[in-house]
């Protein structure tokens, strides 16, 4: 295209410091370089590890940064080295690469990788090496994908191709909260047929989970949240109970405890809160009673006490729901073409770029399950 091998300007929200808006401006977007592939975002939700990165964790180190990493695109162009992409595929960028070479790639137990912009610089949240910049200074790519932007550019090892006929518009989901949440339970949980859960936060994440739990068969499905209203978005999911914890005397797990015969025998954490991480896993059924970490945070230690352990019951945790970007994605495409999984239900709210701060605004508030920033045309 008339593009290629070209620097693009274009727009993006850049956060130029944490715990201020962000501001939309005309950035500048490198060409591919060896192994890379540059991208036109179509779409793109608005993640609480978006906010997280703003507001909570704020490392001076990480910005100024364009942030956003659940996106959808088409491929603009192409760097030298790579066979598997050609522009106008329609692809999701991937903030869990899979370069399939190294152990972690090559293990069925882990979709780590450890070619990913995470393997050094959690706190950072990106690699110090970007594509853009903006007023001559480098711009980060949070997560290593920045996809509120109108381009951005991605080693290909972090790219999935999906489906031609796919919505980029809902597919962006899977870049992250949706498939976060499901294989959560899918995946790492591996909930059995017939077995009670208990997901606690109903946020996109939270309801995702409560979605994996259904398809796996689960046969109670325990939605905890101090947010009533979400109650009836986790009905469409799958949920079969719910509780808020604010609305009883004592503790949750022991709620759960007596609803349960002695606890469930899954429970998973969608909130990112240190404190209801225990809870969760105080909430299982000692014996063979699992608890996954799914919430996002790296700011405070958690605790509970060995015995939870000794007697049996299972801590795991799970990044991007532990599904392999590139070998996964792709089918959870097809799954929701095909029905399978649900992504419509999970949107409340659409926008344009220009409106990306009343986007993260509504999040901050709960006013929102998943908003949808229509990036480019």
């Amino acid at each position: 295209s008339r593009t290629t091998g070209k620097v693009i300007k274009c727009q993006a929200a850049v956060a130029w410091e944490p715990n201020v808006p962000m501001v939309i401006e005309e950035i500048e977007v490198a060409p591919p370089q060896k192994n890379e592939i540059r991208i036109k975002v179509i779409a793109t939700g608005v993640c609480h590890s978006d906010l997280y990165h703003l507001f909570e964790g704020k490392h001076k180190d990480g910005f100024p940064a364009v942030l956003g990493h659940e996106g959808a695109g088409v491929v603009e162009s192409v760097g030298p080295g790579v066979t598997e992409f050609k522009p106008g595929d329609k692809v999701i960028p991937l903030f869990v690469s899979q370069c399939k070479e190294c152990r972690f790639c090559k293990s069925p137990k882990t979709n780590l990788c450890e070619k990913s912009w995470s393997t050094e610089r959690y706190a950072q949240m990106s690699n110090t090496d970007t594509r853009f910049s903006c007023r001559g200074k480098p711009v980060l790519q949070f997560m290593g994908t920045s996809t509120f932007s109108e381009y951005t550019v991605l080693n290909q090892i972090a790219v999935a191709k999906i489906h031609d006929d796919a919505p980029l518009n809902r597919v962006c989901l899977l870049g992250c909260g949706i498939s976060t949440g499901y294989g959560a339970a899918i995946n790492t949980a591996k909930v059995e047929p017939g077995s009670v859960c208990a997901v606690f936060g109903m946020g996109a994440v939270g309801l995702a989970a409560v979605m994996g739990c259904k398809n796996a068969g689960a046969s109670r499905i325990i939605a905890v949240d101090i947010n009533e209203q979400k109650f009836e978005k986790a009905k469409v999911f799958g949920a079969t109970d719910f509780v808020n914890p604010k609305a009883h005397k004592k503790p949750i797990n022991e709620v759960l405890t007596d609803m349960t015969n002695g606890g469930v025998d899954y429970s998973l954490e969608c909130v990112g809160n240190v404190a209801v991480m225990r809870s969760a896993l105080e909430s299982c059924v000692k014996g063979w009673g699992v608890s996954v970490l799914v919430g996002w945070t790296d700011l405070h230690d958690f605790s509970a006490r060995p015995i939870q352990l000794i007697a049996g019951k299972t801590w795991k945790g799970s990044l991007f729901g532990g599904f392999k970007g590139k070998d996964s994605i792709p089918k959870l495409v097809l799954d929701y073409m095909a029905g399978r999984i649900k992504l419509e239900e999970f949107v409340t709210h659409t926008v344009s770029l220009e409106q990306i701060n009343d986007a993260i605004q509504l999040m901050k508030t709960g006013g929102c399950i998943r908003t949808i920033v229509n990036v480019s045309k």
